[in-house]
């Protein structure tokens, strides 16, 4: 299994995280053409306060916010809009460590009922965007942040869900 997910907040077994975020990492990894069997991947599934407390020790942002990352290796590209570095060769055998991500139930489930959106959406598209920061993906430059959002789209799509980006309203929103 390419993640190992360690469940802090009871209310995530309702939702699945596990196969939640095995489902969106193995894309992830795949439409940008790694095999998934030589990574690996772990998640925390907490709730607010733990990763209010994670925001403040690592970004000095002392309130939850709903995903974060930790690479193991500095991928980001030098070149505006560029793809990130190559990723480091794991193997079937000894996988190769991509790095870490957590993931707070309160928020997703608060942001999910904001949008109008089934909370199995909102994390699966949540753990796809914490994955490609863990491969050098970010969205501080708007020409960087348009790369990002246009590989979640194309993965989410593959999976089947909307694109996170477009409103949705009215009846197909419930």
């Amino acid at each position: 299994m390419l993640t190992e997910t360690i469940v802090e907040d009871a209310g995530w077994q309702a939702l699945d995280i596990a196969s939640l975020a095995e489902t969106a990492a193995t894309s992830t990894l795949r439409h940008l053409g790694l095999d998934p069997a030589r990574y690996e991947i772990a998640v925390l599934a907490c709730d607010d306060d733990r990763i209010a407390a994670l925001n403040a020790d690592f970004r000095g942002k002392p309130q939850p916010t709903n995903v974060l990352s930790w690479p193991a290796f500095d991928l980001g590209s030098d070149r505006p809009g560029g793809a990130p570095e190559e990723v480091p060769p794991g193997t079937e055998e000894e996988p190769e460590t991509l790095g870490d991500i957590a993931i707070a139930l309160n928020t997703c489930l608060r942001e999910a009922s904001v949008a109008g959106k089934r909370p199995e959406e909102h994390v699966t598209h949540l753990i796809v965007h914490g994955v490609l920061h863990l491969l050098g993906y970010d969205h501080i430059s708007d020409v960087d942040a348009t790369l990002m959002e246009r590989n979640e789209v194309a993965i989410l799509g593959k999976l089947g869900l909307p694109d996170p980006y477009i409103e949705m309203t009215g009846p197909q929103a419930l």
